[in-house]
């Protein structure tokens, strides 16, 4: 079972997820609140595998309540979900600890296959998304290749490849005539080789250390 935790000002939206996520089998919605403060008096009690969060909030941004969550339980995945896409919100979200970052948008089959991803470990982005990331890193210009760039075997830097060129991880895996449970197994590897927790890092490390 995925427990998760939904922060969106939204009533309307809210209720949705709430009922997306109840209303599916294996997934669990164990609190839904209106804005960061109600949520981080009891996040510590509640201890989900997954948190959904809004950034444009009442009070406290998402941003900084992304923040608050990981000095309270710094293991704690976060997905963004909100209708803003500009680079900065993107770049701020996920420095600020957010694994993923999706639109609101996103279909409700994507959305949970998004969940179930980030709480196995992945990184969900939508590909729009997932490119921003990676023209950010590539206009900051490559480093020296690192001592690093022999650790990954050449089907992990295949599937890395695939995530710098902003594919889905069913997009790396139709490229590459693998499955998707084959795509997590690399990028689970991938990241504990190159000691990062997203795909934001593995992105940023790969181009900053010329690995691909």
């Amino acid at each position: 079972m995925i427990n998760v935790v939904i922060v969106e000002d939204s009533e309307t939206i809210r209720e949705g997820l709430n009922l997306l996520v109840d209303g599916t089998d294996g997934y669990s919605c164990i609190g839904a609140f209106e804005d960061c403060e109600s949520m981080l008096k009891k996040i510590e009690k509640l201890s989900p595998d997954v948190i959904l969060m809004d950034i444009g909030l009442p009070g406290i941004s998402g941003i900084e309540g992304i923040k608050e969550v990981k000095k309270i339980l710094p293991d704690t995945t976060i997905l963004v979900l909100t209708v803003y896409d500009e680079n900065e919100l993107v770049f701020q979200a996920l420095c600020a600890g957010a694994c993923g970052y999706l639109v609101k948008k996103t279909s409700p089959a994507n959305l949970l296959e998004a969940i179930k991803e980030a709480s196995e470990g992945g990184a969900p982005m939508t590909s729009h998304i997932a490119r921003k990331v990676v023209n950010f890193f590539r206009n900051k210009g490559v480093f020296a290749p690192s001592e690093s760039k022999n650790v990954l075997t050449p089907r992990e830097k295949e599937v890395l490849a695939g995530l710098i060129d902003g594919n889905s991880y069913k997009a790396i895996a139709d490229s590459l005539f693998i499955s998707v449970d084959t795509v997590r197994f690399h990028f689970r590897n991938i990241y504990k080789k190159l000691h990062v927790h997203s795909q934001s890092e593995a992105v940023a490390k790969a181009l900053k250390e010329g690995l691909i």
